[in-house]
């Protein structure tokens, strides 16, 4: 587990961040107590480059066992993970949902470890299902058998809401993802006394990051997670997003340097093994909308996100709610429409990683796993092949709602 902060004075942002002067940030002055810290800030040498030697930790020779399509690869999904529990679990109106849905950073920690030392190996959600055309030049989807070492069970991390919205800075989280001197991934975000500080020890991105140059055989081929992104604030922390009502040009000016400012961020996120996927631009509930506002959303999202990001087949819908309900054999129009925008695996939340190659259409749908505060207190027993709950969740930090661990 990763104990250590490395926090860095923002006195130096202008050298470590690309972004923060685009985007209108004030910079602070470091303290004296920064400037003794400033051994432990990122610079641009580094003897050896720990991404490309997660990317070649296993040969070709290693990776010699099979694992076909009757085996499930689990699947299991975050939302961005709160820095200070004080801020997130202080009785305001927000304390409850985020007990519900997210896991503090300390908790996170344990889960990674957990999950690797039960063997889990990081894989990359596009290797596991792919599309092939037939003769006829019908299409269709199929699942891969992966290539993997010996003893090694496949897992696939996706990442909900990697947007820093608005609401996030006033209750724990980092409140954006920035580009160091040294070429890595860092957080920006306020302590709880208003400190601006850089860390990657404070969020989800971050601290996997970490975690697999500490433990490259955690990754297979150096695959990290999916970060799956609306739009309607911008995407991650970067104000990328048109709005309703404000249609000065002052605000579409600061918009393009957000635009600008995140593009080295992307770059960098896709080098080191990170992969984008839409989880529509309004955060819409697509069983319940009709086919023009999802037309609408998805148009919305390609414009302002996808083409940031870039191509992705894979649609994560919001709330876990299917565009043509619990009936997994229907395809409607909706669910027609979004796979005609070159969406192929679908996923939404379960109790289980399940997943189905659907037959009249070339598509995927899947579920996915939820570590989070309402699985951690009332669900130990549908994650004990990950973990076991009484040795992640922290009771001291959260709000008292009970919990039962099936004992």
């Amino acid at each position: 587990m990763i104990e250590r902060k490395r926090i860095v004075s923002v006195a130096m942002a202008a050298l470590i961040i690309l972004s923060l002067g685009a985007c209108g940030k004030d910079t602070v002055e470091s303290s004296s107590a920064e400037q003794e810290n400033q051994a432990n800030e990122p610079t641009a040498a580094k003897a050896l480059d720990p991404e490309e030697a997660a990317k070649n930790y296993w040969s070709k020779e290693e990776l010699t066992q099979e694992w076909g399509p009757a085996k499930v690869v689990e699947h299991i999904f975050f939302h961005p993970v709160i820095c200070y529990p004080e801020l997130a679990f202080d009785g305001d109106a927000q304390t409850n949902g985020l007990d519900d849905w997210m896991v503090t950073v300390d908790e996170y920690n344990k889960i990674l470890l957990k999950l690797y030392e039960n063997n889990y190996i990081i894989v990359n959600m596009n290797d596991v299902w792919s599309e092939q055309v037939d003769e006829d030049g019908t299409a269709h989807m199929v699942r891969n058998t992966l290539m993997l070492p010996e003893g090694k069970k496949p897992l696939i991390i996706s990442y909900d809401d990697v947007n820093y919205y608005e609401y996030m800075h006033d209750n724990g989280f980092a409140w954006k993802l920035i580009l160091g001197d040294d070429g890595d991934i860092w957080s920006y975000g306020k302590d709880p006394q208003g400190n601006e500080i850089i860390s990657q020890d404070l969020d989800a991105i971050t601290i996997l990051d970490e975690f697999v140059r500490e433990h490259p055989d955690f990754s297979l081929n150096g695959a990290k997670g999916c970060l799956c992104l609306t739009g309607y604030e911008g995407i991650l922390g970067y104000r990328t997003n048109t709005a309703k009502e404000n249609k000065s040009e002052e605000f579409e000016a600061n918009r393009q340097k957000e635009i600008e400012a995140v593009k080295p961020v992307i770059a960098r996120l896709k080098e080191t093994g990170w992969y984008f996927g839409s989880h529509s631009w309004g955060h819409i509930n697509l069983s319940t909308q009709n086919l023009d506002k999802i037309k609408a959303d998805t148009e919305k999202w390609l414009n302002e996100v996808g083409s940031l990001v870039g191509e992705t087949k894979l649609m994560f819908y919001p709330h876990g709610a299917r565009p043509d309900g619990d009936d997994v054999t229907q395809t409607g129009p909706a669910f027609q429409y979004l796979q005609s925008k070159g969406f192929r695996v679908f996923a939404s939340v379960g109790i289980e990683s399940y997943s189905k190659i659907k037959k009249d259409i070339s598509a995927v749908i899947c579920d996915r796993l939820h570590p989070d505060g309402k699985t951690l207190r009332w669900q130990r027993k549908r994650y004990m092949q990950f973990y076991d709950a009484k040795d992640i969740i922290d009771l001291a930090v959260r709000p008292e709602r009970g919990y039962d661990f099936g004992e």
